[in-house]
């Protein structure tokens, strides 16, 4: 796997996520101390809003970000956006209202959803060949699981000897790095797309990918990630703490555990990945979610817990890792930062309808009842999935195009004077429908 470190261009831009993530999770710990100097007891009211705000940027402003980005250069937009983002981090330890906060934390997310999706694109360009890239997807989930365990360890190691405010010196110098490392390098930029309208550009992403079968699936089991992955974020600490009477170091075991499985699964992905077809992976992972939630209304301990939690975070992996081996799939180069931007917007709906539904009814009618009703809707999500995205999914299919003439390049380019030829099938501006399967 760790071969493709020897792409130079690749190897700064994973480095550059790294540095920024823990530049990020520093931030994170530093923004609950903040909203607890700002607010005491409401600290929780702080978060949850500043959390929902964080949300709403992701599924918001990714898709437009994506649409006026389409014609800047790559680089220096990534560049900017880290600029930007390491501006925030500077302002946050300098606010002295509430609002202030939630401010700040919207054009920080914003920024990120600008930043996240077109670095997603980026590296398929720059690793073509689809095993490096599905080695580089599974880094890329270990860096993620890697900073939700580290970047804790290391905030709390450092305010041993400095205040929470310094904790944003961290995150600014992560995102001042990440700049130098994207600047270090030039990253391959699509050819130009045909000028269209604002809303054309706007949309775009999000007509791909509701009108490919795969990517269809690929929502439905979004939907079932983030109904496990809701019950674990959000309940965890009620589960350690409320129920089992025990402390934030058995919190932070259980999270580490369901981390830890993630991790597993991201290290086996790339060698599963060329035995078995995607699909196949992600419904077995999808499986371990749907049949593993029930379990969680039986807990009465740690130790199951944890045992529990870690093949949860198997099958969050293993269905979250081969999702930009999809998008890939089913966009040409030029489409990819559109289609990784709807991903992103689409995606974080699915969690910002099951956060709080999570938190709510757990309050509301206990976990047990509400293990049950999650895992019933990761059911539900799957089945969706099975159907939207068929067994029988080739790149290449056969299609006509009734209003392209005979002389039309894309007609003569595939040998075929009239009627239906064969090619690698993605949504463009000629081919808008769907074929029919045989």
């Amino acid at each position: 796997m760790l071969k493709i470190l020897s792409n130079r261009t690749y190897r700064h831009l994973l480095m550059a996520q790294i540095i920024a993530l823990l530049g990020t999770g520093l931030a994170t710990v530093a923004l609950g101390l903040l909203a607890y100097d700002l607010a005491g007891s409401n600290a929780g009211a702080v978060l949850g809003t500043a959390l929902a705000i964080k949300m709403l940027a992701y599924v918001g402003v990714a898709p437009i970000a994506a649409a006026f980005a389409e014609h800047w250069p790559r680089r220096a937009m990534l560049v900017t956006l880290d600029l930007l983002r390491a501006g925030v981090a500077l302002a946050l330890p300098f606010v002295t209202q509430i609002w202030q906060v939630y401010v700040l934390v919207f054009v920080l997310q914003a920024a990120s959803a600008s930043f996240t999706p077109t670095f997603q694109a980026t590296i398929p360009d720059v690793l073509p060949d689809e095993d490096d890239y599905t080695k580089a997807l599974s880094l890329s989930r270990l860096a993620y699981d890697l900073e939700s365990l580290v970047s804790p360890m290391l905030a709390a190691a450092l305010l041993t000897v400095i205040s929470f405010h310094s904790l944003f010196a961290g995150t600014v110098v992560g995102f001042l790095v990440s700049a130098v490392l994207v600047v270090s390098v030039v990253l391959p930029q699509p050819a130009a797309l045909a000028r269209r309208s604002i809303y054309e550009r706007t949309t775009r992403g999000i007509r791909i990918y509701l009108a490919t079968p795969r990517l269809r699936g690929l929502l439905a089991f979004n939907l079932a990630v983030a109904a496990a992955s809701a019950m674990v974020i959000v309940n965890t600490v009620v589960l350690v703490q409320a129920r089992f009477g025990l402390g934030p170091r058995e919190t932070a075991m259980a999270l580490a555990a369901f981390g830890g499985g993630s991790m597993v699964a991201a290290l086996a992905l790339p060698k599963l990945l060329t035995l078995v077809p995607d699909r196949t992976a992600m419904l077995s992972g999808a499986g371990l979610l749907v049949l593993g939630m029930p379990l969680g209304a039986l807990l009465d301990s740690l130790w199951p817990l944890l045992a529990l939690w870690f093949v949860l975070g198997l099958g969050y992996s293993t269905v979250q890792t081969p999702t930009g081996r999809l998008l890939r799939r089913s966009s040409h180069a030029q489409d990819r930062p559109a289609l990784f931007a709807a991903q992103f917007a689409l995606s974080h709906s699915c969690w910002l309808l099951t956060y709080p539904l999570a938190g709510w009814l757990g309050a509301r009618v206990g976990l047990a009842p509400t293990f049950l009703v999650f895992s019933l809707l990761a059911a539900i999500a799957v089945i969706v999935a099975s159907r939207q995205w068929s067994t029988h999914d080739p790149d290449e299919l056969a299609h006509s195009h009734d209003t392209l003439g005979a002389d039309h390049p894309h007609v003569a380019a595939h040998g075929r004077k009239v009627g239906e030829h064969v090619h690698h099938y993605v949504f463009d501006d000629l081919h808008t429908k769907w074929p029919r399967e045989p």
